[in-house]
């Protein structure tokens, strides 16, 4: 187990996490590297990524989501390797698929323009036409289960104009749904984990920010939902498989210690086992096809690490991979594993591991000229924030710098804010890292991945103790000896381009250039143009929108934007549900109006995050020239 770091000074104020020893920036070298070189931004996104796989119940085929195309659509290939063979094509996203127990049907859901309303379509896995099932547009339907004989299929549903999800069944003969869950509280929903036998489902019941959670069986009957994993207080538990045979739950908790720990819950003996005692936050996935095996993933400060948790004798033994971001995605046959594997300098791939034979990559998505030789690389660091808590980031280092405090660098904050970066194939990072930006990722207060105290330490303080851990990222750069001061950028999507705008407006000396991507602009106008889930969600962040006016004043940016100085440029989706495109033009209007340089892009047909390989490609572009324009002054003068 980690132990927990405090730095000295200011002791009452810190947040205890099992980070590790704070890092020397004097420590960190720039290596020599003759072969490293700028990577094409265009190359980076011809680098395809793959999601939501499954494997065919012969252990023949793997599907899985891919950008081969430039969109998101359905793709299958042989599991013994080969050259992947499209099932579908569409402009709009197609993502997280399910499997008929017969191995013949793929179900997927998919939404119009990025505007989060999810449908349902089924597929052939031999090939053929995509049927919708739900055709629903102001009913989003997501997080498919099929049933153990695969009549029929079980999912999340949620209205419109509704915060909550609710569980629904449908028939697969007739596509009559039948909804089995009424939420009491509209701040709280539901999500699938698996079927418990033919009869009855295994469901998770969340808050919206997901600090509180549960486990219950949910019967098909309409009879009342009973708990199986409810930890009592301010604690969370989801689950994510119910074994083959129905008897077990795979879920992780809270309830010990704050930090999620992996865990199986026999519903015969209502009785809980722990697997292990991480220091780490775990979160569990599928079970083996025979039962006897379950996944469990650990986030240890950046990166993720795959195990194997043998019922019978309740060993867990690790999963034989590269370092880096390991992500256990499905069982095939004979207890063979279909892996996620990436790094900061290694595109994401899937990997079979066997238990009977050494790991073996399946996908080869990288383009020839994303050679990891080349790459910048990456380390994970850690340095106090303002009130010496223990901050962990993700640095990366361009090769052949000079320690003369003279390259420029940037600060990527995360999005969410509960969300975590991890050590991962950033292509954004690494565009502007080849170009000779030493940049850090830090995990600020607020993050997942180091414990619920941390988790929490921004409530209500948004843009406050947070951002003052993104300042402090910059001062590491500065620290190391190698980066100029005063040539610090930050950039960031969601809640990082939140943090951009923040960091602007309220650190306005720290940054001289930034990059705003769809970053909230004024929670309180936010609340009250959002959609209800995520009205939900943002009063777990900054509570109610009229009791806590201030709160959301101290914690928006256009309350500080005009003391901004710092070139900035907005990226902005049009059919963005979570940051509406007026948000972006209150910041460019105002910053206008008192004289400083902005500029933007709004985007056609996309929405929170950009999934159309053009626009990612034009986006990073504007982004590198942007940093390159402001940050470079002998690209400037040019």
């Amino acid at each position: 187990m980690a132990a927990l770091t405090l730095c000295a000074g200011a002791a009452d104020a810190q947040i205890a996490t099992p980070a590790k020893g704070m890092t020397d920036p004097k420590s960190i070298v720039s290596p020599a590297n003759p072969a490293a070189r700028p990577v094409p931004v265009a190359d980076l996104f011809y680098v395809r990524d793959g999601s939501g796989a499954v494997w065919s119940p012969d252990g023949k085929t793997v599907a899985f989501t891919t950008n081969l195309t430039g969109r998101s659509n359905i793709w299958k290939v042989d599991a013994v390797g080969g050259w992947p063979v499209q099932l579908t094509q569409s402009d709009e996203r197609q993502v997280n698929l399910a499997i008929s127990p017969d191995g013949k049907m793929l179900v997927f859901q998919s939404d119009a323009g990025g505007n989060e309303m999810w449908d349902l379509f089924a597929v052939p896995l031999a090939g053929g036409e995509a049927v919708s099932l739900t055709g629903t547009p102001d009913v989003s339907e997501t997080g498919v289960r099929f049933s153990p004989d695969g009549s029929k299929i079980a999912f999340s549903t949620r209205a419109k104009d509704k915060p909550y999800a609710s569980l629904a069944v449908m028939t697969l003969a007739d596509h009559r749904v039948k909804l089995l869950t009424q939420a009491g509280d509209p701040d709280w929903g539901w999500s699938v984990a698996g079927w418990a036998g033919p009869d009855a489902l295994i469901g998770n019941r969340a808050d919206a920010g997901r600090n509180k959670g549960s486990v219950w069986r949910v019967p098909l009957s309409g009879g009342d939902p009973q708990p199986v994993a409810a930890p009592s207080g301010e604690t969370f538990a989801s689950a994510s498989d119910v074994s083959p045979d129905g008897k077990l739950v795979a879920f992780a908790s809270n309830e010990k210690g704050g930090t999620p720990r992996a865990a199986v819950y026999d519903l015969a003996t209502n009785s809980t086992r722990w697997v292990g005692d991480s220091a780490w936050e775990q979160s569990t996935g599928r079970f083996s096809r025979d039962g006897g095996v379950l996944m469990v993933l650990t986030s240890t400060d950046g990166l993720l690490e795959g195990s194997l948790y043998e019922i019978a004798s309740g060993k867990t033994a690790p999963v034989k991979m590269p370092p880096g971001v390991n992500g256990l995605s499905v069982f095939g046959p004979e207890r063979k594993l279909l892996v996620t594997h990436q790094s900061a300098s290694t595109p994401m791939d899937y990997w079979i591991v066997d238990p009977k034979a050494a790991p073996r990559q399946l996908t080869h998505f990288a383009l020839a000229s994303i050679d990891p030789a080349r790459l910048p690389q990456s380390k994970i660091v850690h340095y106090a924030g303002q009130d010496g808590t223990v901050i962990s980031a993700i640095l990366l280092i361009p090769p052949n710098l000079k320690r003369d405090g003279a390259a420029p660098g940037i600060v990527m904050p995360h999005g969410g804010p509960t969300g975590q970066t991890i050590d991962s194939f950033d292509r954004n990072a690494l565009a502007l890292a080849s170009l000779g930006y030493m940049v850090i990722k830090p995990n600020f207060r607020g993050s997942t991945g180091y414990g619920l105290a941390f988790q929490k330490a921004n409530f209500k303080d948004l843009g406050g103790g947070d951002l003052d851990d993104v300042v402090a990222g910059a001062k590491f750069l500065a620290d190391t000896g190698y980066v100029d001061v005063k040539r610090i950028g930050i950039t960031g999507g969601s809640y990082g381009g939140f943090m951009t705008l923040m960091a602007i407006g309220r650190k306005p000396d720290v940054f001289a250039a930034a990059v705003s991507q769809y970053g909230i602009i004024n929670w309180y106008e936010m609340h009250k143009t959002s959609s209800p889930v995520l009205q939900a969600y943002q009063r777990t962040l900054i509570g109610d929108p009229v009791i806590d006016k201030a709160v959301y004043d101290a914690a928006s940016p256009m309350t500080y934007i005009r003391n901004a100085k710092a070139p900035l440029l907005v990226l902005q989706g049009e059919n963005d549900v979570r940051v509406p495109r007026g948000q972006a033009a209150e910041v460019v209007s105002t910053l206008k109006s008192i004289g400083v340089e902005v500029d933007a892009k709004y985007y056609p047909a996309e929405g929170h995050g950009f999934v159309k390989r053009e626009n990612q490609i034009d986006a990073l572009q504007r982004t590198v020239d942007w940093f390159e324009a402001h940050l470079k002054p002998e690209r400037k003068r040019q």
